[in-house]
């Protein structure tokens, strides 16, 4: 199970990287949520999840640890604002410049000489 978790984790690593080297601000929106997605697999695969487990201590013999689940709540409250407010951002620059480079300018790739 932690062999498929890691190659999860290194999968949306991975995409979420190629898509943030992008000249595009969408990719690179999309990328940054990839990224927080894996980050929020790695956390809780670090808190050792168990099933059927209460995440209270002194209810059971055994327990789950809370901390990593409060902190993926959390990464994913502000993950979605930061995704938003990025998307916002990105549709304002675009009405303002007309292009959604992440520069703010296209160079012409055939320029005359």
């Amino acid at each position: 199970m932690e062999l498929w978790i890691a190659c999860a984790i290194g999968g949306l690593v991975f995409c979420g990287v190629y898509l943030i080297l992008r000249a595009r601000t969408f990719p690179v929106a999309l990328g940054l949520t990839l990224l927080s997605y894996a980050i929020n697999i790695f956390l809780f695969s670090m808190g050792r999840l168990k099933t059927g487990q209460p995440a209270v201590i002194g209810t059971s013999a055994s327990y789950t640890d809370p901390v990593p689940q409060a902190l993926v709540l959390t990464a994913i409250v502000i993950g979605f604002a930061m995704t938003a407010f990025l998307l916002i951002l990105s549709l304002r620059a675009y009405v303002i410049l007309g292009t959604d480079h992440v520069d703010g300018s296209e160079k012409n790739k055939q320029e005359a000489p």
